[in-house]
């Protein structure tokens, strides 16, 4: 198997252990992480190893390859056609900072609220309290408040994914969110992994800042948030 297929799964099964929680074939991360889940038999009996893992009504984000059909015991929340992208191109590949001036601060778990706030005006995907801790995030702030950031997500052999890329929409239009990514690009090249991503695939203008920057599409499939009835 790919180190990108069943991407969740082989996160929580490799090089981010320490934030799993797990039952029979299913893991899922520590719920203040981020409620992103996923099993290793995406049948009948993945979706009852994941029921075990959530409490009543609690909810969890899956991703499949095609869209979600009902299974007993769960209600469809939200979904989405998903792509995954790759950027399989050398440090070269990486767009230079651009001529503005955009100093880059480290994000920590003092920012964690307003960093909470920005996903949750922006929904670049789900985002929790300690979802920071996961790997390396980077902001630009104006007067002092947070208006974009990125950082890395799920980690597989080999790969890190660049998430929560967001930009507050009254400062869209400067560049922010390249720049931040090609500097999270480049820490991730320096490791000697390759980046990813993930992306609604009717996010048309992230997509195109995507391939600006040499991401092309290797899967598409679809995410799906489910709550255990």
């Amino acid at each position: 198997m790919h180190p990108l297929d069943n991407v969740i799964w082989q996160a929580l099964s490799t090089r981010q252990t320490q934030f799993a929680e797990s039952y029979d074939g299913a893991r899922r991360f520590i719920p203040e992480v981020t409620l992103l889940a996923g099993f290793r038999d995406r049948g009948p009996e993945g979706y009852a190893a994941l029921a075990g893992l959530l409490g009543p009504r609690s909810t969890a984000g899956i991703f499949l390859d095609d869209p979600y059909e009902p299974h007993a015991g769960w209600e469809f929340v939200a979904g989405a056609p998903l792509l995954q992208m790759v950027c399989e191109n050398g440090p070269g590949s990486v767009t230079a900072r651009s001529a503005f001036d955009h100093e880059l601060v480290e994000l920590g778990e003092k920012d964690s609220p307003e960093m909470v706030e920005l996903t949750a005006l922006t929904k670049p995907g789900p985002f929790g309290s300690r979802t920071h801790e996961l790997g390396t995030y980077l902001g630009i702030r104006r007067k002092g408040k947070l208006v974009a950031m990125a950082g890395e997500r799920l980690k597989v052999p080999g790969h890190t994914e660049v998430s929560a890329v967001c930009t507050h929409p009254d400062h869209l239009g400067k560049g922010y969110a390249q720049t931040l990514m090609s500097e999270v690009i480049k820490r991730i090249r320096e490791r000697g992994e390759t980046p990813f991503l993930h992306v609604r695939a009717d996010n048309t203008r992230a997509v195109t800042i995507y391939e600006r920057l040499r991401f092309r599409i290797r899967l598409r499939g679809h995410f799906a948030v489910l709550r255990k009835i």
